[in-house]
């Protein structure tokens, strides 16, 4: 299914309109060339000519399309009119000559072969005639050739004149196109189409997945005895036969996706994130807006693409033609040598819309002015984790929270977010509002989850946003009561630097028996210390908070550390908002 929809992408993009987002035809692919040889029909140089340019503190090489590189190992392989200098020129930079010496051998010996069903092309006649005669004196005579040299750096030949290399005219796209097989090489039926074709043996590696190897990674590899298909020992791709143009093109458009600069990919957690649809649309390049983190000099462009797309869901402008045009998010993940599928979905953009508000509407919460009111993942993720470090985010976390965001509206998140964010809220005697927006989310999930199967739970409402007066739940009404007597003492003595949050907190959200006599105690002291008035609308609010609550409990569950912690943030929050005369408010005058 992952790579049907990719090969389906790539011949898409192979037909974009934008002749930059083209991807390269099978058997060619897109590479960073720093240098070319520029030579005349008669095969003598012209110049040595880079094409890199300064970018940023970086020299950046021009990008050609050139034929499909072949797969590098620890022998000697070489690629169809470029390569590095040691196999191009066969000029040893590395203390090896005999080896460089074979290279050379091998990219002249993949010419020659080309020669025979090109002879009458006059630039693979040229790149011959030029290695036939090579001359080192003239090349170090040329400016650039000390950093070519130095680096070993990549290279190809252009007539000079012309703007194509000599590896992009016809004969040789052609002769790379060609899927001719060997006479003993296998054809099997392809996985991915279902027609007979040669097998892929070894795919190309997928570079881009954060934590990978830096070279690149597969999807479909078999390297060992263990994953092996009984009768096909050290087949490799015969294992799972797909077809060569197949790998080629889901191979092609995946690392287009996870490229650096894609508007396609995002990282969460230790995915590494990519959307893609069936047909053109414009939410292909917004998703990643929605859940990345937004660049410093664009705060907000984030929140609006979220607006943007509740707007196109009010108006129905998803309806129409993108009604059933499917939405694909795969999340990719390192592991070994290989990279693992860490979720895959395939949804109607019109559901996944619907879904991705949802998540949004089940983290909406109370917020102050300059808390974000549609958070980033990454910033969601960050909030649960030792430090608010991207390094100390539980592993598999996010994978799991995007997974539940596109499963379902009623999918629950993941315990270890709600462990997560109760557990730094304690840690730090802190519940700020990145942590009570994913406590509240993950409540609400819950609550949603047990209203739909029979539950001791399934008559509890759902979370509002802001203070819920109506909620007699007893955890939440406890973080009510915690917030209400730290504001107490907060008044009674100002400019206090700690005060009981700091101190009992963590007994309060977990043994409230052990804590709160104590506490409802010392706010009698507290309570003198205030004017007449505002000491009996605090013992009103009191008596309001408790009048539901019938005895402390001796331990609270995970999620009634959440209620609690939740209690706590609605009722913090809405002692420091300004509300009308005729508003309802548990906030006092003074």
């Amino acid at each position: 299914m992952i790579l049907q929809a990719l090969n389906k992408y790539y011949h898409r993009k192979c037909e974009d309109r934008d002749p930059a987002q083209r991807l390269p035809a099978f058997g060619l692919e897109q590479k960073e060339i720093p240098f070319l040889l520029e030579i005349t029909k008669a095969g003598e140089l012209v110049q040595l000519v880079d094409t890199r340019t300064l970018n940023g503190k970086k020299m950046v090489a021009q990008i050609f399309r050139v034929p499909q590189g072949l797969k590098k190992t620890s022998g000697v392989a070489a690629n169809l009119l470029w390569d590095t200098l040691e196999y191009v020129l066969g000029v040893d930079t590395k203390g090896k000559p005999e080896r460089v010496a074979e290279q050379h051998a091998h990219f002249l010996a993949r010419i020659e072969a080309l020669s025979q069903s090109a002879h009458d092309d006059a630039g693979i006649q040229a790149v011959l005639r030029f290695l036939g005669r090579l001359d080192l004196a003239q090349l170090k005579a040329q400016p650039a050739w000390a950093q070519a040299l130095e680096a070993n750096a990549v290279m190809s030949f252009r007539l000079h004149g012309d703007v194509d290399l000599v590896c992009q005219r016809p004969a040789v796209v052609k002769a790379a196109l060609n899927v001719a097989t060997d006479a003993d090489e296998r054809l099997a039926m392809c996985l991915v189409t279902g027609d007979d074709a040669p097998v892929e043996r070894l795919h190309t590696a997928i570079k881009g997945v954060w934590g990978a190897q830096s070279s690149g990674a597969n999807i479909v590899s078999f390297n060992a005895r263990a994953f092996e298909s009984y009768g096909k020992t050290e087949r490799q791709g015969e294992n799972a036969p797909v077809g060569k143009a197949v790998a080629f093109a889901y191979t092609t458009a995946l690392n287009y996706l996870l490229r650096k600069d894609s508007g396609q990919r995002i990282q969460v957690g230790d995915a590494s994130t990519v959307f893609w649809a069936d047909r053109d649309s414009e939410f292909e390049s917004t998703a990643a807006n929605i859940f990345g983190e937004p660049p410093k000099d664009d705060p907000d462009r984030g929140a609006r693409a979220v607006q943007a797309l509740f707007e196109a869901t009010q108006s129905g402008k998803l309806g129409g033609l993108d009604d059933d045009n499917r939405f694909h998010v795969l999340g990719l993940a390192p592991n070994a040598a290989r990279i693992s599928v860490r979720f895959y979905h395939c949804l109607p953009l019109r559901d996944l819309a619907v879904r991705i508000l949802q998540h949004f509407s089940d983290l909406e919460v109370v917020r102050g002015p300059n808390d974000p009111q549609f958070p980033s993942l990454f910033r969601l993720l960050a909030s649960v984790a030792v430090q608010n470090k991207a390094d100390n985010i539980p592993p598999n976390l996010g994978g799991a929270v995007v997974d539940a965001i596109f499963a379902d509206a009623s999918a629950p998140y993941p315990a270890l977010w709600l462990n997560a964010a109760v557990g730094r809220c304690r840690a730090e005697q802190t519940v700020n509002y990145l942590r009570a927006a994913a406590i509240k989310a993950c409540l609400n999930r819950q609550i949603r989850r047990a209203s739909n199967i029979s539950s001791e739970r399934s008559n509890e409402k759902e979370f509002l946003p802001m203070l819920d007066l109506s909620n007699t739940n007893p955890s939440y009404r406890l973080g009510r009561l915690f917030s209400a007597l730290e504001k107490i003492q907060e008044e009674a003595s100002p400019g206090l630097n700690a005060t009981i949050r700091d101190r009992y907190y963590g007994a309060a959200s977990s043994t409230p028996v052990a804590v709160f006599t104590t506490l409802l105690r010392l706010k009698n002291a507290h309570l003198k210390k205030l004017s007449v008035g505002r000491a009996m609308w605090f013992e009103k609010l009191l008596g309001e908070i408790l009048s539901s609550v019938t005895d402390f409990q001796k331990h609270l569950a995970l999620s009634d550390q959440g209620r609690f912690a939740l209690g706590y943030y609605h009722q913090r929050q809405d002692f420091f908002t300004k509300r009308s005369d005729n508003s309802t408010s548990t906030t006092g005058d003074n």
